[in-house]
């Protein structure tokens, strides 16, 4: 465990938080407190006190002293109107602990949610659900009996050792899976090697140990080659701020990370003195689930120089909260710091954005390899699951089979032309813009297009009339489509 705690917080319900432990600061300046100033605080406790005593001595229907006093303390609390600050019994702080660690008790997989079904995107290596023989692509069609559109949304959490039944479709064919949860702690950062000497490193959260995670993963790229690096920052919520930091020294041997200010309102930098230089092209992957020190990192590598950011514009959380024990092993966690850019941008609530805006999760990752160098890129599947060049990755293809005809994402066809896509409303057609600005279109009366759930999917033999460079081909069996950009 690491001794001072600095973390970042963002995502209701999840995480995204950046905190500071730093009671003696406190103490000092309770100590300081003048005469008239103890008066006050004794005079407004004295008061507090009294209600309550009146409360519990009058109210008709009775109270239950601690109920009284969480109520006031949350209601304290609350009136900062502050979604970040917020109040943890000693259950909910551990809680809150294994929350940032990336620690909870489940199965093992990601699921994604679309407007028409719940999947499986990805099966955690020696997981429960590994182990049952649950594998991504997978449809959930009922959780313990329980229809996936009557869910509550949490009924795969649960105590360890407890099980779950899953109805799953795969290919299909229905089947019944039988999981028994377990204490599930994810590796925070991996990372893989892939063909023109790519690394791509994701961080799924700055959990305690995801530098030292992180030092270890790019030992091992830069001992196999490596030229150039992707770094995936999509879907993480935050974490501990000085994990963040350390993350950074691994990028430049000396700069300003950031710049934080308290009450006073005074920029004071965060400097790296004696980090490393990355030596290497970099490019960072970023969403709108992207908050607090992954926009640290991110805000850091852009305003240095040193990483091309892609993407979408990120969550916008640039506030710190520090981590204050007090009594009966409860914790405090309060915003008293916010922070800029080494830029000096303050980007709470506005999020940071991309230097190339991409939507569409394979269309990002597609293009960020080949930005970092992938000179050639096949990408296989269907509309559950995703290989690029052979690798497993979240995402896929977006695969529609209409008869004869195949219909692909339009956002990873024009990602993989290098080109860029757009909707014609008035006209119904899909936009496809090349690199040297020819735009081609795809029309959705004539069926060249398909527009479903506010997403737009091309026939490919009709892209690739307009786009010979790609290359297709269908696998009836497996039913599963695979693009190749020549």
């Amino acid at each position: 465990m690491k001794s001072g705690k600095l973390m970042t917080s963002v995502l209701s319900g999840c995480l995204a938080v950046s905190l500071i432990l730093a009671p003696a600061a406190l103490a000092d300046s309770s100590q300081a407190a003048t005469g008239t100033d103890n008066t006050q605080a004794a005079t407004g406790t004295d008061l507090i006190n009294e209600i309550m005593q009146n409360l519990e001595k009058y109210n008709i229907e009775g109270v239950d002293q601690d109920t009284l006093i969480r109520g006031a303390i949350d209601g304290m609390v609350n009136t900062l109107d502050d979604p970040y600050s917020q109040y943890f019994d000693k259950d909910e702080a551990a809680k809150f602990s294994q929350q940032v660690d990336l620690e909870y008790v489940g199965i093992g997989v990601r699921m994604m949610y679309t407007a028409k079904e719940l999947y499986i995107e990805e099966v955690m290596a020696g997981s429960p659900a590994e182990k049952a023989g649950l594998k991504r692509g997978d449809s959930i069609l009922k959780i313990d009996g329980v229809k996936i559109e009557d869910t509550e949304g949490d009924e795969l959490s649960g105590a360890a050792g407890s099980k779950v039944t899953l109805l799953v479709s795969r290919n299909g064919m229905v089947k019944s899976y039988i999981v028994v949860r377990s204490d599930i702690a994810s590796t925070s950062v991996k990372g893989k090697m892939l063909g023109d000497k790519i690394a791509y490193i994701s961080i799924d959260g700055f959990t305690q140990t995801a530098d030292e995670e992180f030092t270890a993963v790019l030992g091992k790229m830069r001992a196999a080659g490596m030229k150039s690096m992707v770094l995936d920052l999509r879907n993480n919520p935050g974490g501990y701020m000085d994990s963040a930091y350390n993350i950074a020294s691994k990028f430049m041997a000396k700069g300003i990370m950031m710049y934080t200010s308290d009450q006073s309102g005074v920029l004071t930098p965060v400097a790296i003195t004696d980090g490393s230089k990355i030596g290497v092209p970099v490019v960072v992957l970023t969403n709108e689930n992207s908050a607090s020190a992954s926009e640290a990192l991110t805000g850091a590598l852009r305003d240095n120089k040193l990483a091309t950011v892609v993407g979408t514009r990120s969550y916008g959380k640039a506030r710190i909260q520090s981590l204050l024990p007090v009594s009966n092993g409860a914790e405090l966690k309060l915003t008293t710091q916010k922070y800029l850019t080494p830029s000096k941008e303050d980007f709470n609530h506005i999020g940071l954005s991309p230097d190339i805006e991409v939507q569409g999760k394979t269309a990002q990752l597609i293009t960020a390899l080949q930005i970092a160098g992938m000179t050639s890129i096949s990408a296989a599947g269907d509309n559950h699951i995703l290989d690029l060049n052979g690798i497993p990755f979240a995402g896929n293809v977006g695969l529609i089979k209409q008869g004869n005809t195949i219909y692909a994402s339009s956002r990873v066809l024009a990602a993989l032309m290098e080109s860029e896509v757009s909707w014609d409303a008035k006209n119904k057609k899909v936009l496809v813009t090349n690199g040297a600005g020819k735009v081609s279109g795809f029309s959705v009366t004539t069926k060249e297009a398909l527009s479903q759930d506010n997403e737009t999917f091309i026939d490919v033999k009709a892209f690739q009339h307009k786009f010979p460079s790609l290359v297709w081909s269908y696998n009836a069996a497996q039913k599963q489509l695979k693009l190749t950009a020549k």
